[in-house]
C-alpha cells in the first residue's frame, strides 16, 4: 500500500482524490492545508479519503508517506516539498512555474541529495516531454512556447492593465513575449507549461515564450516548436479546462493520477 501526504486539497487535489478514491494500492493518508482552512478541507476531503488526516504541516502529522504530491501552489514547495526531500521523502510537483524563481531548482536538487531521494516534476498540461527530454541530449538549438487563451482568460494578469481585453475581438494579441524565466515572473498563474518545457529542454533562460489573447479560440491552447540534431517537432494541444477551475487544465489533474499510480503500476510508459 502506498502512502501519499498531499499538500492542499483545490480543485486539483480534490479531483484527483476521486480518480483514487476506488484504487486499493494507494491511500491518501495526510492531508496539509494553511492552519486557517483545516476543518473546511476535512469537509472536501471526506467524499474521497474518509480517513486521511487533516494538518498544517507533516511533522503533526502521525504518519510518515512513501510519497508527497504538491498540489498547491508556489508556497507549498518552500514550505512541505524541500523539508521531506531533505528527510529522504520522494515528492511529486505540480507548481513547477515555481521553478523559474532564481536558485529554487538548485535547491530542490540539493535537498534531494540530501534525503537520497528524488522530486518529480509533472508534465502537467502539456506533452511531448519526453520527446523534448530526450532530444536534449542530442542538441537542441530552439524551443518555442505559444500559448493562446480567449481574451477575458488573461483577466486578472498583468494583460488587464495594458489592454482593452473586452475589446479584443480582431484576431490574436500578443500580450507577452520573452524568456520562459520572465514569463514565469510576469504571469505566474500561468507559468507552468512554459517552466516545464524549459526544464525539460533549454532551460528557463533559452526557452522563448509568446502568450496572445486570442478572441478566435475558446479552449487554452499550447503550441511547441523544437528543432536540433534530432530533427524538429511541432505540437499543439487545445485543454479542456477544469470544472471546477477554469484557470487549470484537467489533464494537470490526469498527469498527477497518472504520477502517482506510476509509482505503484508493475509496468510503466
Amino acid at each position: 500500500m502506498l502512502k501519499i501526504a498531499m499538500v492542499g486539497c483545490g480543485a486539483i487535489g480534490v479531483a484527483a482524490l476521486e480518480l483514487l478514491a476506488n484504487r486499493p494500492d494507494i491511500s491518501v493518508v495526510t492531508v496539509l492545508v494553511p492552519a486557517p482552512h483545516l476543518d473546511d478541507a476535512r469537509q472536501r476531503i471526506r467524499p474521497w479519503a474518509p480517513h486521511a488526516t487533516v494538518h498544517g504541516s507533516l511533522d503533526a502529522a502521525h504518519t510518515r508517506p512513501d510519497l508527497l504530491v504538491e498540489c498547491a501552489g508556489h508556497g507549498a514547495i518552500i514550505e512541505h516539498v524541500l523539508p521531506a526531500l531533505r528527510a529522504g521523502i520522494p515528492c511529486i510537483v505540480a507548481s513547477v512555474g515555481a521553478l523559474a524563481a532564481p536558485g529554487l531548482v538548485e535547491e530542490l536538487e540539493q535537498a534531494a541529495r540530501t534525503g537520497a531521494t528524488r522530486v518529480h516534476l509533472l508534465s502537467g498540461a502539456i506533452g511531448a516531454i519526453d520527446a523534448l527530454a530526450a532530444a536534449r541530449h542530442g542538441g537542441l538549438d530552439e524551443v518555442v512556447y505559444t500559448g493562446r487563451k480567449p481574451p477575458l482568460a488573461w483577466s486578472g494578469t498583468p494583460a488587464d492593465a495594458q489592454f482593452d481585453l473586452k475589446s479584443l475581438s480582431d484576431g490574436a494579441t500578443v500580450i507577452f513575449e520573452g524568456t520562459a524565466r520572465q514569463a514565469a515572473a510576469t504571469y505566474p498563474k500561468n507559468a507552468n507549461v512554459a517552466a516545464t518545457l524549459a526544464l525539460a529542454g533549454l532551460g528557463l533562460d533559452n526557452t522563448r515564450v509568446r502568450l496572445l489573447a486570442d478572441p478566435g479560440v475558446q479552449d487554452n491552447v499550447h503550441h511547441v516548436h523544437a528543432r536540433g540534431a534530432f530533427g524538429e517537432f511541432e505540437l499543439t494541444m487545445r485543454g479542456k479546462p477544469l470544472a471546477a477551475n477554469p484557470k487549470t487544465s484537467s489533464l494537470t489533474v490526469y498527469s498527477l493520477v497518472r504520477a502517482i499510480c506510476n509509482a505503484v503500476e508493475p509496468v510503466v510508459i
